[in-house]
């Protein structure tokens, strides 16, 4: 049997809202590494994000962070894009001149400013979440380690923005209120397409598993695209197959009918 890489979403996949992950997800994940296949994270969120015990005594092969911006394999970082520093104080310079709140995301740090967030529950959320690893963009200026970034954009100029900005970024639109910037050239199908020529893989060979739009790049390069029971109609027009939702043992479901398991 050859090698599959298997890639997995977090939120709606993995886990729910709750961050509650079925004990199906888990069994299926180690039965597929027990056949020797590799599975991997594949998310939005950067590496600095991405710190729950639950989710990571799991123990998967690697982890594809920001959009695709950085890979590790075994423990070990093999690849990382990290936006250059004129350019990311540029970029902080404009969101902030259009009306966005931005908040800057690394492999180690969260940089937000506390005047930008800290009257709402989000900004106290992550604060908390956070901690050390949560930084000032003021008390570290131009000196952000990161690989893209996102931003509250009520009574924002988004025009101008997307206008200003256009051409060095994607912006994902999840709402009125928050949209992601992510370098051009990257996004979680990129990622895929890049552990499979590192690691030797036929992308033929590679499996994604999502919920939503944000996956839809991932579905698309994917030799397989398995789009969960819970996922969005958008999604779930592309996929190759759609599971049962995430509390349906929908990973265990998708991983049987696929072969993977």
């Amino acid at each position: 049997m050859s090698k599959k890489v298997v890639f997995l979403d977090i939120d709606g996949t993995i886990w729910d809202e709750y961050n509650r992950i079925p004990e199906s997800t888990i069994t299926a994940i180690h039965q597929m590494q027990a056949r020797g296949h590799a599975v991997f994270i594949n998310s939005g969120r950067t590496r600095s994000f991405i710190r729950e015990k639950n989710l990571l005594d799991i123990g998967f092969d690697g982890i594809v962070s920001g959009c695709g911006t950085m890979i590790e394999y075994h423990g070990e970082e093999i690849f990382y894009h990290e936006i250059p520093r004129d350019l990311a104080i540029h970029t902080v310079e404009t969101v902030r001149a259009c009306g966005l709140r931005p908040i800057l995301e690394g492999k180690r740090y969260l940089y937000f400013d506390d005047d930008e967030f800290n009257h709402e529950d989000y900004g106290k959320k992550l604060i908390a979440e956070m901690g050390e690893d949560r930084l000032r963009i003021s008390e570290h200026w131009g000196d952000w380690r990161i690989s893209k970034l996102s931003c509250a954009t009520d009574n924002a100029d988004m025009e101008r923005c997307q206008n200003e900005m256009g051409t060095e970024y994607d912006f994902m639109i999840h709402s009125s209120t928050v949209c992601e910037m992510v370098p051009k050239g990257f996004n979680k199908g990129t990622g895929i397409a890049k552990v499979c020529e590192l690691l030797g893989v036929d992308i033929r060979d590679s499996y994604a598993f999502g919920d939503s739009v944000n996956d839809t790049e991932m579905m698309e390069t994917a030799g397989h695209a398995i789009v969960m029971g819970n996922g969005t109609n958008e999604l779930k027009a592309i996929a190759d197959y759609v599971t049962k939702s995430l509390h349906e043992d929908g990973i265990h479901h998708g991983c049987l009918k696929m072969g993977l398991i």
